[in-house]
């Protein structure tokens, strides 16, 4: 009898989580972005939530929640109701990473959320002032080793992905950089510009109009193809470091529970949404790589990133109290 009515119940929840996804979505969808308008991750998750709404056939609203690194909008998104009508972006930085450098992050994204799909990758790119000699990667770490106190290098701040990834070109290199934090990317970049600064390690969107312009060198990229934006411009495998890929990412995620019926539609709408050539191309322009892939890959590499950047957080003694 006991059996009779688990199976029963189980059969009920089953029926009413399918319904739920067949009439889903009939009010507007709250898509929380854990940053302040206006940057890379804003403007992506703007162009891809204008589409997710259109195909879904109701609005999906930007919701800006900005604070700690992105640790406050993710931790509403996981308090949420699962269903399917909170979303938030991930953010490489805030999910894989936080949880490393913080003493304590508010959410564990692998419990507290479900991956829907990768939207897209942001490669990043190390860019010097013209007055460092160096010109490519490997006369970059000479000159680091030969100057005296080492070459300083900015990021947006302790702990972000442009900050991991310098560490990790440290570790891997034995270069003599010294990280420079900053409260956000763009001061850093102004001053490398000013000269005042003489290296940064950015995403690609803001430096390119002054690569472009020859007010910085682009040295490397870190993704593991040559960007069509930057066809010049080699990786850092080319460079001479096998293997060594770090890119930002943003993704489309749900609070853990939400129905399985509801994930897939999401994951099936998003994918046709950065597949069209218009998203594609605007992605593209912010510096941004489309994916669009399952939800179980994106779950994996989710898990492989906090693998690989605990190593990394370790190794560098990295802390954000």
């Amino acid at each position: 009898m006991k059996l009779f009515h688990k199976l029963l119940c189980m059969a009920w929840g089953l029926s009413a989580a399918m319904a739920c996804a067949t009439g889903y979505p009939n009010k507007p969808i709250r898509l929380i972005v854990p940053f302040a308008p206006g940057g890379v991750t804003d403007t992506g998750a703007r162009v891809v939530a204008e589409k997710l709404g259109a195909r879904l056939g109701q609005q999906v609203v930007v919701d800006n929640r900005p604070g700690a690194s992105g640790n406050i909008g993710t931790q509403m998104a996981a308090a949420a109701p699962p269903d399917g009508y909170t979303l938030v972006v991930g953010f490489d930085g805030t999910l894989v990473i936080n949880p490393h450098v913080y003493a304590k992050v508010p959410f564990d994204v692998l419990k507290d959320f479900v991956p829907v799909s990768k939207i897209g990758d942001a490669a990043l790119v190390i860019v010097t002032h013209p007055s460092v000699p160096a010109r490519d990667l490997a006369g970059l770490v000479a000159y680091s080793k030969a100057h005296g106190g080492g070459v300083s290098y900015g990021s947006a701040g302790t702990g972000s992905t442009p900050h991991i990834a310098g560490e990790l070109l440290r570790v891997r290199t034995g270069a003599h950089f010294v990280h420079v934090p900053y409260k956000g990317g763009g001061q850093a970049l102004a001053d490398v510009v000013g000269g005042t600064l003489p290296m940064l390690y950015t995403a690609v969107a803001g430096a390119y109009p002054f690569i472009q312009r020859g007010q910085v060198h682009a040295i490397a990229v870190s993704s593991a193809q040559r960007l069509p934006s930057l066809p010049q411009v080699p990786t850092m495998a080319e460079s001479g470091i096998p293997g060594f890929e770090v890119n930002s990412w943003i993704g489309l995620l749900a609070p853990a529970g939400t129905p399985q019926g509801i994930i897939e539609r999401l994951q099936r709408e998003l994918q046709a949404v950065v597949q069209a050539a218009d998203v594609r191309e605007r992605l593209a322009s912010l510096g941004i790589t489309a994916c669009g892939n399952t939800a179980a890959e994106f779950r994996s590499q989710i898990e492989a990133d906090l693998r690989k950047y605990a190593e990394v957080v370790k190794a560098a003694n990295i802390r954000v109290e």
